[in-house]
Parts: C-alpha cells; sequence; structure tokens
C-alpha cells in the first residue's frame, strides 16, 4: 500500500512539475508549484519525517507561495480584475471539499489495511524540533543565512520592478 502512495505522490509531483514549467499564466504556475510542494510533503510523511512534512506545507506551501503571489500580482497590475474574476467561492469550496473526502477516503483504506503510519522509534530523537533547530544553526547557518539574503533581494527586486512600472505608465498618461 504504501509503495502506490508513493507513485501517487510522485506522479502527482512530475505532473504538476511540468505544468508548472508548462503554464503560460503565472498564477496557474504558482498554483501548481503548491500542489508540487504539497505531494513532496506527502513523500516526507512516507519517509517518516512528519516535522518535514508540516515545515513543507507551513512554510514552502504557506508564506513563500503567498509572498510569491504577492510579487506577481503587484507586477500584473493591469490584469488585476481579470485574475478576481477567474476565482470563484464556489469552486474554492468544491477543491477543499474535494481534498477533505479524498483524505478521508485514503485514511478509511489505511485503516482497513492496517498500514496507518507509525513514528519509527528513531524519529523521535532525530526529528524533533531541537535536533534540526540544531542542525540548521550550527552546520547549515551560512546556507540559510545566504537563502535569507536572496529571498530579501528579490523582494526588493521586484518592488523597484513594479514602481519603475507604475512610474513609466504615470509618464505616459500625462502626455
Amino acid at each position: 500500500m504504501e509503495t502506490y502512495i508513493f507513485i501517487l505522490f510522485a506522479t502527482l509531483a512530475v505532473a504538476s512539475a511540468v505544468g508548472m514549467v508548462a503554464s503560460r499564466d503565472t498564477v496557474n504556475s504558482a498554483l501548481f508549484l503548491v500542489l508540487n510542494l504539497i505531494s513532496v510533503a506527502g513523500i516526507f510523511l512516507l519517509l517518516k519525517a512528519q516535522f518535514l512534512a508540516v515545515v513543507q506545507v507551513l512554510v514552502y506551501g504557506g508564506a513563500i507561495m503567498v509572498l510569491f503571489l504577492f510579487v506577481i500580482m503587484l507586477l500584473n497590475l493591469s490584469d488585476e480584475e481579470n485574475m478576481l474574476s477567474r476565482f470563484s467561492l464556489r469552486y474554492t469550496v468544491a477543491f477543499f471539499l474535494g481534498v477533505i473526502v479524498l483524505a478521508q477516503l485514503l485514511y478509511a483504506i489505511a485503516s482497513v489495511t492496517g498500514t496507518l503510519p507509525q513514528v519509527h522509534p528513531d524519529m523521535e530523537q532525530i526529528g524533533t524540533v531541537e535536533s534540526i533547530g540544531d542542525a540548521l544553526f550550527t552546520v547549515y547557518m551560512l546556507p540559510v543565512l545566504v537563502t535569507a539574503i536572496l529571498l530579501t533581494a528579490a523582494v526588493v527586486g521586484a518592488l523597484l520592478l513594479a514602481q519603475r512600472k507604475i512610474s513609466s505608465e504615470k509618464g505616459k498618461g500625462s502626455e
């Protein structure tokens, strides 16, 4: 059963990555990236890395993607009304209800077959927040800081590009 779930998550990850690259719409590409990040979190769960799965969903799927969508929508100021008209409350509710039904179905199948995920005994020591925090702020301190600086520079660059676009539109309007 675990093999089939892995194949499902792996296929979903590859398909969403291809959809992200192939999509011409930036918002759709960002949503494909969210789907990819969630499927990678599912693979982390199969590897018994629950903390990494939660961090993957909360940090990457949540905070970073909100930042990406903010920058995308900031740069596409003229298409703002078209983006808002595409999303409907009905589709959003239908999507979340579908996810809930799928989760319940997978849980029911796992409980019948007796393959509910169990925490590996070694994960109680290795997968704790303290051990991961120690590794991040001792061994991997330089990569964490470089990533933070690169993300900050990317946001500043996007804001400068958006400011230049707004000032050039104002200059055209006054002529």
